[in-house]
């Protein structure tokens, strides 16, 4: 039986790929398991100092496996059906949150559509380079349900407050230019190009100053939730612990010396 999930670690690269192509890399209960494993590993994996996320084949990920939905929503078992309702606090949430709070890099590779929880999860991320072909619908309106994965927070960061209700509420195609207009693309490149550009700006992150990345991760999310007098000192807070590093001390003094620095992510 194939992997539903992938990880690929090369380069200081961490590659994680949702690999169901033949369903498009919807998520049921097992996918959904690995891919909670997998962001948990590369988050305390040092020698991971970047994380990619992207999907096999022509989609990057349609969210929910409503197949499997519907079978358990069907099902005469009411212990069978509260699987549903159990799964975003038991799979959803820890995975977004595991993706937003660890202390590197990520960006989303977004090879094809990404629906639902597929295109909660690319808002959750850093960067999100998409292929000229691909798309985001926030589809979780036709079948009736809220929007989960983090998609409250995230999706009116990057489109404002008005926008995000909009998307929401009338759920269509997104497709790859108007994403890059909105803001929830970083760049739109052709679809046999998008694997060589991101492994290009992973790898430059890679080899970059990992702790000085992640501390900007939190402080930007950190800024988010609180004021003004609170993000500064929070800001003060995260330069005492970039300043106590390695690559900090290596990175100065390679300044002084006309040097280019090399950092080791500690």
């Amino acid at each position: 039986m194939t992997d539903p999930v992938l990880l690929d670690l090369t380069d200081g690269v961490a590659t994680i790929t949702l690999n169901r192509p033949e369903a498009m890399n919807s998520l049921d209960i097992a996918t959904k398991q690995a891919l909670l494993d997998a962001v948990r590993q590369v988050a305390d994996d040092p020698a991971a100092r970047c994380v990619v996320l992207t999907g096999s084949g022509r989609a990057f990920c349609v969210g929910q496996d409503l197949k499997q939905h519907i079978e358990i929503l069907d099902s005469p078992d009411p212990a069978h059906q509260d699987q549903l309702f159990r799964t975003v606090e038991e799979h959803y949430n820890p995975i977004v949150t595991t993706l937003v709070a660890m202390a590197k890099p990520v960006i989303a590779a977004v090879n094809g559509v990404a629906a639902g929880a597929g295109a909660s999860l690319a808002f959750a991320c850093d960067l999100r380079f998409l292929a000229d072909t691909a798309g985001y619908n926030l589809a979780f309106a036709g079948v009736a349900l809220s929007c989960d994965t983090g998609s409250s927070f995230t999706l009116q960061r990057l489109v404002g407050p008005a926008k995000a209700i909009e998307l929401l509420y009338q759920p269509r195609t997104i497709k790859a230019d108007e994403a890059l207009a909105l803001g929830l693309a970083t760049k739109v490149v052709p679809g046999d190009a998008l694997a060589e550009e991101v492994r290009s700006v992973a790898t430059a992150l890679a080899s970059g100053p990992t702790l000085a990345y992640g501390a900007m991760r939190r402080s930007v999310a950190y800024a988010a939730g609180h004021s003004f007098e609170e993000a500064v000192a929070f800001e003060a807070e995260m330069m005492t612990l970039t300043g106590a590093t390695h690559d900090h001390r290596a990175a100065v003094h390679a300044f002084v010396n006309k040097e280019r620095p090399s950092f080791e992510g500690r």
